[in-house]
């Protein structure tokens, strides 16, 4: 059992965590056809905005309401109507999602009655969707502020229906995957014959592709319609325990029953999640699956002796600081750091001593005497520092190209994770012996 510490600083040095509005955002930036706002500050979004441009390197459609010192004293109604009608009168959306910030908040503004009013005065919107979602910046995090978007989705626009169709599953996608990440998922899913509902699908709206047309909104996602018939579905399989909160609220509003998958990295886990597909369907497991499986069995024995007693320093949010931390540790790594940002069921159970709610600057200090740091691009500066090569790992990850496409679940996703923190670990060795060559030759020479 980990011990959980909350750090007792009085400001954050070098954040870690990303905010709720944030994770929100990207929550409904997985459904076709949508446009998320933030009900705040122009600022506020100004810097999501930037943040999700420099890790997908795409175009983003992200909105505000653009709130002042005036309307947040006496209410953002005009704000929020005024957004919604520009809006949906230059990019025909199919859904807007709102996700409140930490100053409308603290004013206490009431959102789902303001939305009432907009519908009142503007049946012209009457076909587009309006989600909002209670996201308070300065509580919670990322993945917090990701489950409350998707489990208000369910709540708003999932269907009750007492149609089963045949073949037919949700997943739910948890925060801390990549758009590879859940294209994988999909292709295994659909391997066994089975069809797939995913809440949200990034790897349909931000993996990077060039559209033929241009438009305001997200291109690709989840459609509407496939989410409201997700009460159709035979079960639900959610990834990552901040996905629970979503699949009980979906189970509650539709009889669907869930699983939950706390990670799907590492060959136990991808085991588990491989027998629960071919349960569904009463089918074999396909050959290419038990060959991935046999290419990880062989990775892991190739890689396991620079891993064995290695001491590491994670700083993730709970899910990825799980899925990451509890594979390395199976392959004989030693965490001795580990930085989180949010609460989380899971963090007792990690296999280390400590859990620290902090920052990059807990992670630094802790991350002395340690061989490897793994937590995103904002750590490079404690690595230089610190002189130990870093692992980016989560979002941003800015200062490197093709982050949407980074693999690592399933058999592959394990594997490639192996094989890229094995290259750099020998990398490393490698100029630790350059600089010792260096060091001698110059001693020599002064000699």
């Amino acid at each position: 059992m980990a011990t959980i510490i909350h750090s007792k600083k009085a400001c954050s040095v070098s954040p870690l965590k990303l905010s709720q509005p944030i994770g929100g955002a990207l929550a409904f930036m997985g459904i076709n056809r949508s446009m998320p706002v933030l009900h705040g500050s122009q600022g506020c979004t100004a810097f999501g905005l930037v943040l999700f441009v420099r890790h997908f390197r795409e175009m983003i459609p992200l909105q505000t309401t653009a709130m002042n010192e005036v309307t947040t004293i006496m209410g953002g109604l005009e704000n929020i109507e005024q957004a919604i009608v520009n809006i949906y009168k230059r990019a025909k959306p199919a859904l807007i999602g709102i996700c409140s910030t930490g100053l409308t908040e603290t004013k206490g503004d009431d959102v789902e009655s303001y939305l009432k009013v907009v519908r009142q005065r503007h049946p012209e919107v009457e076909d587009c969707q309006l989600v909002y979602v209670s996201t308070p910046d300065f509580v919670g995090a990322f993945q917090d502020g990701w489950g409350k978007a998707v489990s208000k989705m369910i709540e708003v626009l999932v269907e009750k229906s007492s149609e089963t169709v045949k073949g037919q599953i949700n997943i739910l996608a948890g925060s801390h995957l990549s758009a590879a990440d859940i294209e994988e998922i999909k292709e295994m899913v659909e391997d066994f014959g089975l069809r797939a509902i995913i809440l949200p699908d990034i790897s349909g709206s931000l993996d990077g592709h060039l559209p033929e047309d241009f438009t305001p909104t997200t291109i690709g996602g989840t459609p509407l319609e496939k989410l409201k018939e997700m009460g159709k579905s035979e079960v639900t399989i959610a990834i990552g325990e901040q996905m629970r909160a979503a699949a009980m609220a979906l189970e509650i509003k539709t009889g669907v029953p869930f699983f939950i998958f706390e990670r799907l990295t590492g060959l136990a886990s991808v085991d588990l999640f491989i027998e629960r597909l071919s349960s569904i369907t009463q089918k074999p497991v396909p050959n290419k699956y038990r060959r991935q499986r046999s290419q990880l069995v062989d990775a892991m024995l190739d890689c396991q002796f620079y891993f064995g007693g290695l001491p590491i320093a994670l700083g993730a949010e709970p899910d990825l600081l799980w899925a990451i931390g509890n594979f390395l540790v199976e392959m004989g790594a030693k965490i001795t750091a580990a930085i989180t940002t949010t609460e989380s069921v899971l963090l007792p159970n990690m296999p280390c001593e400590t859990v620290t709610i902090g920052d990059l600057e807990d992670l630094e200090t802790m991350a002395k005497g340690t061989e490897l740091i793994l937590t995103h691009s904002h750590g490079r500066g404690a690595s230089r520092r610190l002189g130990i090569p870093l692992y980016r790992i989560g979002l941003p990850m800015f200062d490197r190209v093709g982050a949407a496409h980074r693999l690592s679940v399933g058999y592959r996703g394990s594997r490639n994770i192996l094989f890229e923190i094995t290259n750099l670990l020998i990398e490393q060795e490698e100029k630790k012996e350059e600089e010792k060559e260096r060091t001698h030759f110059f001693t020599s020479l002064s000699g």
